[in-house]
């Protein structure tokens, strides 16, 4: 299997698994598909339907360590399946520093909450937060 067809099976199976109350969505009317909409997982990383339906494809080259740690986020993931996701990332030629640390937490989680205020009231340019790495830890929505 290639890497493409492993991401997108990776990603396709993991949004099965969550059903709307699990990540607090309510369950309305009758699903085609089981667990979540791809829709209902991008709002719940903060990105667009868009952007994740061609994560889904198997498009994953390019993609930061904080959309991934959203998507994992969205979709909640255990330790051991976030690795597995940015090793897939990596194999897929990103151009990003993701680390395969399996405690490395989501961008929300890595600013105080005073600078996660400073950086979400930001509405009419990119703002980001970077670490020594380089890696971005946190965005607002219009950098997303």
């Amino acid at each position: 299997m290639d890497v493409k067809s492993e991401v997108s099976e990776f990603l396709r199976t993991r949004r099965a698994k969550v059903t709307p109350e699990q990540v607090g969505l309510p369950r309305a009317g009758q699903r085609r598909v089981a667990g979540l909409r791809r829709g209902e997982v991008a709002a719940l990383a903060g990105i667009s339907v868009e952007y994740y339906a061609k994560l889904e494809r198997g498009q994953i080259a390019g993609a930061s360590e904080a959309v991934l740690d959203a998507i994992a986020d969205a979709l909640v993931l255990d330790a051991a399946e976030r690795v597995h996701l940015k090793d897939l990332a990596r194999a897929a030629g990103s151009r990003t520093n993701i680390s395969s640390n399996a405690s490395s937490r989501s961008a929300s989680h890595t600013v105080r909450p005073a600078l996660r205020q400073i950086i979400d009231s930001v509405a009419d340019a990119v703002v980001f937060v970077r670490d020594d790495a380089q890696n971005i830890v946190a965005i607002n929505d219009l950098g997303r």
